[in-house]
């Protein structure tokens, strides 16, 4: 087991930046529905809280077309959730 590093700083409401040994990412969201745009590319989670079920997707950034899926899931989960 090596050593880690994380720490999250938050930026404004529902914005987080994320930083570790590999790298820094920003995180957008709520319980229930994460956006992460990193280096590798936009990950996009989506779940039911305190259920342990969930979704989790990877889209490169040369992918456009599956980060605007993405958006579209979270924001219908964010809407069903207000």
């Amino acid at each position: 087991m090596g050593l880690r590093f994380r720490k999250i700083l938050p930026l404004a409401k529902r914005l987080k930046l994320n930083l570790s040994k590999s790298g820094a990412s920003v995180s957008a969201g709520r319980k229930g529905a994460i956006f992460n745009f990193g280096l590798k590319g936009v990950k996009a989670t989506i779940g039911a809280p305190g259920t342990g079920l969930g979704y989790q997707t990877t889209t490169p950034y040369g992918k456009l077309r599956g980060v605007f899926i993405a958006v579209a899931i979270i924001v219908v989960v964010l809407l069903i959730l207000n």
